[in-house]
């Protein structure tokens, strides 16, 4: 016969919920685990799909390809600069928080330093024989009793006020010590900005040197029907490759269409949202779809938004970054994959600020309009595609 004590009903209890947290715990890790795994996966394969293209390319060197290393700089300096000012925004409101806590510290120490010195001050003026003549001025025990009880309650006060002064002075040690390390952090994080400023200045002063040069080239060469054809061809055979790669269950996207981070479509899948989308940037649309380019029989597979340079460029709905980074003809390109084959390409930027395998809310800030490529005008190249065939726009866009 097994008897179980209450005791023993809670230590199981307890020991039941300490392992179904630590098993939780393990889930999460593993889980995690697995989806960075998959992340590193994504952009292995991403990267080796680049290479491969970048080998079986054409081998024809264009005006264009001379920027795009100082293009790709440009692009990774802002990154970082948005990087770091996002983590000194986060830093400094830590400080805001340590500084407020250090100053209602100080206030509850010095409140409790008064209250105990007034205490310590009845207690002087009572003198250290108070008990003793209680005991020996032979008044009502009764009195005495409740006497010795009042002091008792004081002297208890007195060792309360006394530890929680102590744990106060501590924790106010603690957070003087933070607040120093914040401090310290911020300022890193100041001179690394700095040291990026620079870099990025360079890297511009480098880029508009090698624009001076090759201008005529590059004018010369947006005028080629073939080389127009070439980059259009580049391009679909980036995005098939892609598609191809995503649909293979190895290759499969960290963003699923059964919980979308949409803050504005609720998670509607893509293809419900026709008729709903904005435009990434705000601009006049200067070239439409299925227009034919300047002086050639070339057409264009997507929108251009001519606009100012720097201006934000936004995702028109969730999904994953597959694709981040400089192609002949488009400059900075990001690719968006939005699931059930569709994707959203914007190219010509001057900066990518998100990189493969990034998880996007609908209207996330994921470039800054440039003209990256060798584009004239600065603007955004917008384009969307259902299984690599690209789409009109201007159907998807929301009619006001």
């Amino acid at each position: 016969m097994t008897v179980v004590t209450g005791r023993m009903v809670v230590w199981l209890r307890h020991g039941a919920v300490w392992s179904l947290s630590v098993c939780c715990l393990l889930s999460s890790i593993i889980c995690s685990a697995g989806k960075q795994e998959e992340l590193e996966n994504l952009r292995k394969r991403i990267a080796a799909m680049q290479r491969d293209m970048d080998q079986t390319s054409e081998s024809k060197v264009e005006a264009a390809d001379e920027l795009r290393e100082s293009e790709r700089a440009i692009s990774t300096s802002n990154r970082k600069l948005a990087e770091l000012a996002a983590l000194q925004h986060a830093a400094d409101q830590k400080l805001a928080v340590l500084q407020g806590q250090h100053k209602k510290l100080s206030a509850s120490i010095a409140e409790q330093q008064t209250l105990l010195g007034k205490l310590l001050y009845q207690q002087y003026r009572g003198g250290k024989q108070e008990y003793l003549k209680l005991l020996l001025n032979n008044q009502d025990p009764n009195q005495v009793a409740r006497d010795l009880h009042y002091y008792q309650y004081i002297a208890r006060n007195r060792a309360s006020r006394l530890a929680l002064l102590r744990e106060n002075i501590t924790e106010l040690g603690t957070i003087t010590t933070s607040t120093r390390a914040q401090r310290a952090e911020l300022a890193a994080l100041r001179d690394e900005q700095a040291a990026q400023k620079k870099t990025l200045e360079n890297e511009q002063h480098i880029r508009q040197r090698m624009l001076g040069k090759i201008s005529q080239q590059l004018h010369e060469q947006r005028r080629e029907i073939t080389r127009l054809q070439r980059d259009e061809s580049r391009l679909a055979q980036l995005v098939r490759r892609i598609t191809k790669m995503l649909a293979q269950p190895k290759s499969k996207s960290l963003f699923r269409n059964d919980n979308l981070p949409d803050n504005r479509f609720d998670g509607n899948p893509f293809d419900q949202l026709k008729g709903k989308l904005t435009l990434p940037v705000r601009g006049e649309i200067t070239n439409h779809f299925g227009a034919r380019r300047p002086d050639s029989t070339v057409e264009w597979k997507g929108l251009f938004v001519k606009t100012s340079a720097g201006q934000a460029v936004k995702a028109v709905a969730a999904g994953q970054v597959v694709f981040a980074d400089w192609l002949r003809g488009f400059g900075n390109l990001l690719i968006i994959d939005h699931g059930q084959g569709y994707m959203s390409l914007y190219g010509n930027n001057e900066t990518l600020y998100k990189q493969v395998g990034d998880v996007l809310h609908g209207g996330d800030t994921i470039a800054a309009v440039g003209n990256s490529g060798g584009n004239e005008d600065f603007g955004l190249y917008f384009e969307l595609r259902h299984e690599s065939i690209p789409l009109d726009p201007i159907k998807w866009l929301a009619t006001k």
